[in-house]
């Protein structure tokens, strides 16, 4: 009798928890009849994720209140909160593609109308586009050799009335170079207090969009933030001189560690 009394309380215990479990299907567009696939549904209460098929249709475990985020590189992310609505029919989420600025171009020469001249002006050669390259790398790379200084001979000079007084405009430059130097914060070793500061600066004046399209939440990403700083030193170099052009770069750097160690690839698929 007890060993039937066991197996009923394992039974319904079994059947509970097969009851319990739900699930929320739905398909995935941009707006129109065009399905965005393949999206990668992450249940965020639940930790659990999964991909959306070709034809943009899905299937994920949830419950109600869940909270479940749709991620595709190149769309908006969208996230939504699971109701007793949503469990009992589909869904119809829409994606919203991201905004591509194209820089204008700008066309100097005003064609003729002789197909054959204008084709020859406004094509490159290839030996023309190498060469273009070879310079262009020229101009880049440091001098090898010293540059002539253009200076006349004292044998065809007269006498410098100037030898033996003071250059204002040389002293002033070095004070002036003194002073800037001087100006410039010194860098010291953070605490606890100073890091934790630089790092919600960084959170607010630092675009981190970047970060999300790779599913990342706030907790992941502050979780980047304290790598970051650790392997950069951004809150010892960087918090008394906040340049922001400066401090995004060393985060777009770090990340691109972060991003290896954490196989983060298969995120934007």
């Amino acid at each position: 009798m007890k060993t039937f009394v066991k197996l009923c309380w394992i039974f319904l215990f079994v059947a509970g928890k097969l009851f319990s479990q739900q699930s929320i299907t739905g398909q995935i567009t941009d707006g129109s009849t065009i399905h965005v696939n393949p999206v990668l549904i992450i249940n965020i209460s639940a930790q659990k994720s999964s991909l959306s098929t070709m034809s943009g249709n899905f299937t994920i475990d949830a419950s109600e209140n869940d909270e479940v985020r749709f991620v595709k590189e190149g769309y908006y992310r969208f996230e939504k909160k699971i109701t007793k609505e949503d469990l009992a029919s589909p869904l119809h989420i829409i994606l919203k593609r991201m905004e591509i600025q194209i820089p204008e171009v700008e066309i100097v020469y005003k064609p003729t109308g002789n197909l054959a001249k204008d084709s020859k002006y406004l094509s490159e050669s290839g030996k023309l586009k190498a060469l273009k390259s070879d310079i262009t790398m020229y101009m880049k790379s440091p001098l090898n050799e010293p540059m002539p200084d253009h200076t006349i001979s004292k044998t065809f000079t007269g006498h410098d009335f100037n030898a033996g007084q003071v250059n204002a405009a040389g002293v002033f430059k070095a004070i002036s170079g003194i002073i800037k130097k001087a100006s410039k914060p010194k860098i010291t070793k953070a605490d606890y207090n100073e890091t934790q500061n630089f790092l919600t600066r960084v959170k607010s004046e630092i675009n981190l969009d970047f970060l999300k399209k790779y599913g990342m939440d706030e907790e992941q990403i502050d979780r980047f933030l304290l790598y970051a700083n650790k392997t950069r030193m951004l809150a010892k170099n960087y918090r008394k001189d906040f340049q922001n052009d400066v401090v995004e770069y060393e985060i777009k750097v770090a990340f691109g560690e972060y991003r290896k160690l954490h196989k983060l690839d298969s995120w934007e698929k």
